[in-house]
């Protein structure tokens, strides 16, 4: 993980020459992800991702990121949605490429039942630390190339290391 996030530490740092002059106010993104609950002997997650964030200035902007992920496997059927608010640092001035870090918190809500018989679920802590990389394709359209996220889940009272992939379409207002 380590080595990851330098990795994307320096492209982040040799992609700033790139950025061109453009400050965008709102950025509304939709797209897959795939998650893996549990680390390294865990189970594998589809679903959806989507966020909007409000830019305060330049480089500040507020994220409200909700996302599903869902597994159904031998008649069991699992879903964890996720509801997380918080800050995101950027390089907004950017037309072609932007690379964002953040630090959302929040809810997760874990949905679990085998079809035909009784189900439960369970709410917990949730928090996602993580960033990406945005590549515009127009004036208000870009293409997050990629968002990497370590999610951490508090179920039960014990702790779930997660990690949260997702791609898709950014708006830009």
């Amino acid at each position: 993980m380590r080595k990851f996030m330098l990795m994307l530490a320096a492209l982040t740092l040799m992609s700033m020459p790139l950025l061109a002059q453009e400050n965008y106010k709102a950025e509304i993104f939709g797209g897959y992800q795939f998650t893996r609950v549990g680390g390294g002997d865990g189970t594998n997650f589809n679903g959806w991702n989507a966020s909007a964030t409000g830019n305060v200035n330049q480089w500040f902007g507020i994220t409200g990121d909700i996302s599903g992920a869902y597994k159904s496997e031998s008649g069991a059927h699992l879903h964890l949605h996720n509801f997380l608010f918080g800050p995101t640092v950027s390089y907004n001035k950017a037309s072609k490429v932007k690379p964002f870090a953040h630090a959302l918190f929040g809810l997760s809500r874990a949905d679990a039942g085998i079809s035909g018989l009784a189900s439960g679920s369970d709410n917990a802590f949730a928090m996602a630390l993580g960033g990406g990389i945005d590549a515009g394709i127009g004036h208000n359209l870009a293409v997050r190339l990629f968002q990497a996220d370590y999610l951490m889940t508090r179920f039960g009272g014990a702790t779930q290391n997660n990690a949260r992939i997702s791609v898709g379409v950014v708006l830009r207002f």
